[in-house]
């Protein structure tokens, strides 16, 4: 399983970027897609996910401005950044949980190669 993110890229305080996210690979069962950042000198962060059959999450920081959705048949996760801040500037990771196979006990998490978005001010 692979997760092959795009959309990265530099971008002026304001504007807006979209981030997508394909899982590649046989799986069995997504439950959640989401995505992660990292600014420099930072711990990483959760900005928001989505459970299969329920409606998104997103952390506080980004409310209002970043919209998470999946597509589960062409197995995709897509984070549309609205109004964009200096502060939003980070690699962003996409993250995934997933049974591998029917019968499976365990979730496994996955993550993707990470897409620098800069926002200058």
């Amino acid at each position: 399983v692979q997760l092959q993110a795009s959309g990265g890229g530099l971008v002026q305080a304001g504007e807006s970027l979209r981030l997508s996210c394909k899982v590649t690979g046989a799986t069995f069962r997504i439950r959640s897609m989401g995505w992660y950042r990292q600014a420099p000198a930072k711990e990483r962060e959760w900005v928001g996910n989505i459970m299969q059959d329920d409606n998104p999450s997103v952390a506080d920081s980004v409310k209002g401005r970043f919209t998470i959705s999946r597509d589960d048949v062409q197995r995709t996760v897509t984070l549309q950044m609205n109004s964009l801040k200096s502060e939003d500037t980070a690699v962003y990771y996409c993250n995934v949980r997933l049974m591998l196979r029917e019968g499976d006990v365990m979730w496994r998490d996955f993550w993707g190669q990470g897409t620098l978005v800069t926002v200058s001010s």
